[in-house]
């Protein structure tokens, strides 16, 4: 499909192999994220044999893999063991250990060794600073936010869109990413707001495909009709109609 007009770059985020497969064939999806849960949830058994797979059917877009560990000697292993499946490898790395460590040495440390890295699980324009203020210049990293997430806590998001948004911009080689998309409309806000990149789960992405643009009586007559199947395929009804035989 040709995608609408955005600018803020779409990315599909996602480990089943098949749905990355399909969803590469839709112009608009320039590159891919995964992370341990989306692993899980797609079955993989085998870490390496997947990214490697990966990285050999999308050699040209950029493609994030998360390391695993909580202490940063491992993490430092796996991180470049991950960097060497390609050059379109961004690694993933918490913002902070499941201690409640920092990882910005980490990630000084990473980006010091030209690893590029995406620094994830944020939440917070602090977070944002202590990131940007870990990377070495000169290297490509991306900063996600977890703007989902922190709606989901009865907290308007925006301010730390903002925040987020001119703090990243400091950091010519830092790009800012809209995780944990909830509706097609934050692809509308994150291309509003300028956001770089917003990363869309393959549910999403399918209703960009059939449903942006549509009318209000478009979005009407859809779910009219999709109640009616429903009642057809329930077999349910209200009316007692044997006694009206």
């Amino acid at each position: 499909m040709t995608a609408p007009k955005f600018n803020v770059k779409i990315f599909s985020d996602g480990a089943d192999l098949a749905d990355m497969e399909a969803i590469n064939q839709n112009d608009f999806v320039t590159g891919f994220t995964t992370n341990p849960s989306l692993l899980k949830k797609a079955g993989v058994t085998d870490y390496l044999a997947f990214a490697k797979t990966v990285v050999a059917k999308f050699p040209d877009e950029p493609i994030s893999f998360e390391v695993f560990s909580n202490d940063f000697d491992t993490m430092l292993e796996e991180a470049k063991l991950l960097a060497q499946l390609g050059d379109n490898v961004y690694v993933k790395v918490p913002i902070r250990t499941t201690d409640g460590q920092s990882t910005a040495p980490l990630l000084h440390s990473l980006t010091e060794a030209g690893i590029s890295v995406n620094v994830t699980a944020i939440a917070t324009s602090d977070q944002v600073k202590e990131s940007l203020e870990a990377v070495v210049a000169g290297v490509p990293v991306i900063i996600s936010i977890f703007v989902g997430r922190v709606a989901d806590t009865g907290v308007d998001p925006m301010p730390f869109v903002h925040d987020s948004i001119a703090l990243t911009k400091q950091y010519p080689d830092a790009e800012l990413l809209w995780a944990s998309t909830r509706e097609i409309y934050n692809i509308i806000q994150a291309d509003a707001l300028g956001v770089d990149i917003i990363t869309v789960p393959p549910s999403i992405i399918a209703k960009l495909v059939t449903k942006f643009g549509q009318s209000g009586d478009d979005v009407t007559m859809a779910t009219v009709k999709g109640f009616e199947s429903d009642i057809q395929a329930t077999g349910l009804s209200i009316l007692d109609t044997s006694s009206q035989s």
